[in-house]
């Protein structure tokens, strides 16, 4: 069984559902990174993403954006990831997920790819721009290498495309929140509702359902949860706060945040 299943488990146990919290690797650089996840694990988070940044991030935000041109500025690479992976697998344990482009697996051959990271940590994978149809490398290989192979799904996927991703994925089903890329959202729409609605009668229990791309505030997480995610997914946010914190008090503060936003997974 893998962490990340492992971890749903648990939560459920425990009446609460999942946090998962994103980060790009290498920003604002290396220690800076660790310091999040410290910060991260600190403050409650049940899984990390890190981003391994592409040269064109076509699902992104300019928030995420613009981590991950600054973290391509300083060298970040696939070889210098799988060493920041092994930093922090020295010191946590917590589910990791990588999220990145298909290009990069494709360019360093698929097998290759996930075999390498998988060695070193990782526990998920999620290609924003893989469509399931063009996925059988990505899953064999993934499933070689017993690596939870996660895909996205948005507002206007049809119940019975919903079902044939959801039967390709493991971990948990990614659900995009809004039409467009990542970024910090006001107020969610009334398509969001409903498209979590439609994923949770689709998948009928048989995978988690996170839901990602604009959760800011343990208000807006509360909000999301109690009309059924499984997980809320939270990027842009924590990147921001990095953006604006001296690199001394990341940990402390994104500490400090991750908990607020852990309080709303906890069910009463």
């Amino acid at each position: 069984m893998s962490r990340i299943k492992d971890k749903f488990q648990e939560l459920k146990r425990k009446k609460q559902k999942a946090l998962i919290a994103y980060l790009v690797a290498g920003y604002p650089n290396e220690k800076g990174t660790i310091s999040a996840v410290r910060g991260l694990v600190k403050g409650g988070a049940d899984i990390i993403e890190l981003g391994l940044p592409f040269s064109d991030p076509l699902a992104d935000g300019p928030i995420i954006q613009n981590a991950s041109y600054l973290s391509l500025r300083k060298g970040m690479n696939l070889t210098k990831f799988v060493n920041l992976v092994k930093k922090i697998r020295k010191e946590t344990q917590i589910p990791l997920v990588l999220m990145t482009y298909a290009n990069l697996l494709y360019r360093n051959g698929y097998d290759k790819f996930v075999s390498m990271v998988k060695k070193v940590g990782i526990d998920g994978l999620i290609l924003a721009d893989m469509a399931v149809e063009e996925s059988k490398d990505f899953l064999n290989a993934a499933h070689r290498n017993n690596v939870d192979a996660i895909f996205l799904i948005s507002p206007n996927t049809s119940p019975q495309r919903i079902t044939t991703i959801a039967n390709a994925s493991s971990g948990f089903l990614y659900l995009v929140s809004v039409f467009g890329t990542t970024g910090i959202q006001q107020q969610f729409k009334q398509y969001t509702l409903e498209a979590i609605k439609t994923t949770k009668k689709a998948i009928n229990g048989k995978i988690p359902l996170g839901v990602g791309f604009g959760i800011s505030t343990k208000d807006q997480a509360r909000f999301i949860l109690r009309n059924g995610a499984d997980a809320i997914i939270v990027g842009s946010a924590f990147l921001r706060l990095i953006e604006k914190t001296p690199q001394q008090k990341i940990e402390t503060k994104i500490a400090s945040f991750a908990k607020e936003l852990k309080k709303a997974t906890i069910l009463e």
